[in-house]
């Protein structure tokens, strides 16, 4: 008998639109505005380096519509379109409105759809795969980040309000999550931590690990 098709799996990279005092604010008192929208930049192409290795398709989902004078996108638009990768808008007024409604998007797709942001570099090519796996056996899974968020989450089922009411950017983040994935009746799987770029030493050990 022919062999079933795997199942597929997308990733989706969220990303900021790169505008001077708009990222990485927390990077500005010590970088100033221009060294920190630096910082997200090449921040965003490490990330779109590790999930780009991972084998698996990966699309690019601006935080508002690509414009037609990208001025500092155009470096992570180069790599972007030279890597012939689809781009995507986020809809919502939240984050978590804007990542339920991409992964609910790509599901219709792919049986496995997971978001990871644009300060994570530690989501490496082998972790990224772990998650990829772990939606196998669970409905979601978690990539937990060391100041009570995550880095990464990624679904093959998704339920309303499984996402909502979370205190976005608090250490309460993660837990949260967890409780409403309880409370929609979603099976989940938490990955060992990982760290994103939000602090000056967040970025200072970025710079080591270059």
């Amino acid at each position: 008998m022919p062999q079933s098709n795997p199942p597929s799996a997308v990733f989706l990279q969220f990303a900021k639109w790169p505008e001077a005092g708009r990222v990485k604010t927390r990077l500005m008192p010590e970088l100033g505005a221009i060294g920190a929208l630096e910082a997200h930049i090449r921040l965003t192409l490490a990330v779109l380096d590790n999930l780009c290795a991972t084998g698996y398709p990966v699309e690019f989902w601006w935080d508002r519509p690509v414009d037609d004078r990208p001025g500092e996108a155009a470096t992570i638009l180069e790599e972007v379109n030279g890597a012939g990768l689809v781009q995507g808008v986020q809809q919502g007024s939240t984050l978590g409105e804007r990542m339920h409604a991409a992964l609910s998007q790509s599901l219709r797709d792919y049986d496995r759809v997971l978001v990871v942001g644009s300060d994570c570099p530690s989501v490496d090519p082998d972790y990224a795969r772990k998650a990829v796996a772990s939606l196998a056996d669970y409905d979601v899974v978690l990539g937990p980040s060391d100041d009570g968020g995550y880095v990464l989450i990624g679904a093959s089922r998704v339920a309303e309000g499984m996402l909502d009411n979370i205190a976005w950017g608090s250490p309460d983040v993660l837990i949260q999550t967890c409780e409403q994935l309880d409370a929609a009746g979603l099976s989940y799987f938490v990955l060992e931590p990982r760290w994103d770029v939000d602090e000056p030493e967040d970025w200072a050990r970025f710079l080591r690990t270059c």
